[in-house]
């Protein structure tokens, strides 16, 4: 009887054994599944260089349970992912001002320069009617492995690309492996994955010649070629399997225009040039048409999406006389108008967009429109205006200094394009 019941003892001691070992190794792994899925989400760290190195925790913000729920009579297939509001984000961006140093532009380097306040990174985009998952960029990279990317346009659409690489580097830093002689153009490989990722520059697609200094201000009047495409971009266009077009913001500049190699008009010019004034909304109409004609006819095997421009946010002036942008949170669509200027660079960009996609039929999949416009005029907290440049204001503080209402900080709100983005080529969407 001792035997037997030692015998079933130690039946029962091993059992326990087994089931011990047996939650042990299933905590750890869905340890490791939670680490792996959720790790790279962290707060900012933010470190300013020189006499101090203040962290700036979040701020208190709490999200209620069914924030990012979609209600059970919306089909999500029909969701406008451009037509949302900004909320609350207590979890901030997963890449830091320190992180990415090396791919961030200076003048987009904000917290670095100094900006003294952290509340505009905690803040993230969510449309009405679905929910709008986080930008996974380890997902990106798989999903694009062996694939070419190139975003193309002007010094927003490089802000665009230095944003998207500071999110992929959290996975794997990209390798530069071009740059053009003023290092304007440039591309990237992350050699894992041999994705490559170009920036190329074409503020107007068209060929111009430019005639401005380091801050960019004009020194003479553009010389644009209206019919004649910029091939930087055109003889690129057809390897790609994505491409982000865009364009506008400088078609605002005083311009020369030419078109059959014969002088047809103006915008900006003094009357003594004897010049016809056609306004830069017939400049960008006109280039804009061969864009697109181009973008229909061409043989591209790729996705290639027209992004609308955005809005700047200067206040009491512009970029040249002194204009600002104070604001430190993002706005409601009742308290900001788009500018007049603005709206007509993107009706230009809608009807011509539209006008296209008619022509092509069938073949208008292949060209999606990206229409950020919306959704980040709400944004005018999130620019680096003062603090473009290194700590403006430590010999004075009431120093006169250039503000930056056009770009964005890096870490900031264009970061939330890639959210969108990664969702239309996921769900094979073109954004509505």
């Amino acid at each position: 009887m001792k035997l037997k019941w030692e015998s079933i003892s130690n039946v029962q001691q091993n059992t326990f054994l087994i089931k011990l070992v047996s939650a042990t190794l299933i905590t750890c792994l869905a340890f490791r599944f939670f680490v792996l899925q959720f790790g790279q989400f962290h707060p900012v760290h933010v470190s300013v260089n020189r006499d101090s190195d203040p962290q700036i925790s979040p701020p208190s913000v709490f999200l209620s349970d069914n924030e990012d729920q979609i209600p059970g009579d919306i089909e999500v297939e029909k969701c406008d992912l451009f037509n949302g509001k900004w909320i609350r984000d207590p979890l901030g961006p997963i890449y830091t001002n320190g992180s990415c140093g090396i791919a961030v532009d200076s003048h987009q380097n904000c917290i670095t320069n100094g900006r003294p306040d952290s509340g505009y990174l905690y803040w993230k985009w969510k449309p009405n009617d679905c929910s709008l998952p986080r930008f996974d960029p380890r997902r990106f990279l798989l999903l694009m492995r062996n694939k070419s990317w190139a975003i193309i346009g002007d010094s927003i659409a490089r802000n665009h690309v230095e944003s998207l690489l500071c999110l992929l580097s959290t996975v794997e830093k990209p390798v530069e492996v071009y740059h053009d002689e003023n290092y304007r153009s440039k591309r990237w490989n992350f050699p894992f994955y041999n994705l490559t990722v170009s920036n190329i520059w074409s503020p107007f697609l068209v060929q111009a010649a430019i005639f401005e200094d380091s801050n960019g201000v004009s020194l003479a009047a553009v010389q644009l070629h209206l019919d004649k495409l910029d091939n930087t971009w055109t003889d690129l266009l057809p390897s790609l399997d994505y491409a982000i077009i865009s364009s506008g913001e400088w078609f605002l500049k005083t311009a020369v225009y030419h078109e059959n190699a014969n002088l047809v008009g103006c915008h900006g010019c003094p009357e003594s040039s004897n010049m016809t004034d056609l306004g830069f909304d017939y400049a960008y109409n006109t280039s804009l048409r061969h864009v697109m004609d181009f973008i229909a006819k061409s043989n591209t095997k790729g996705v290639v999406f027209f992004r609308t421009s955005i809005p700047d946010h200067f206040e009491n002036g512009e970029w040249h006389n002194g204009g600002t942008c104070k604001k430190t949170e993002p706005v409601s669509e009742d308290e900001v108008e788009m500018k007049v200027l603005n709206k007509i660079l993107r009706d230009v960009e809608i009807n011509q967009f539209e006008r296209v996609v008619k022509e092509m039929g069938q073949e208008s999949g292949k060209l999606k429109l990206l229409d950020f416009a919306g959704m980040l005029l709400t944004r005018p907290d999130g620019h680096p205006g003062p603090y473009r440049e290194f700590r403006p204001f430590d010999k004075d503080k009431n120093a006169k200094v250039q503000n930056d209402c056009l770009h964005w900080c890096l870490p900031g709100p264009i970061d939330h394009l890639s959210d969108v983005i990664l969702e239309i080529i996921l769900d094979g969407r073109t954004g509505k």
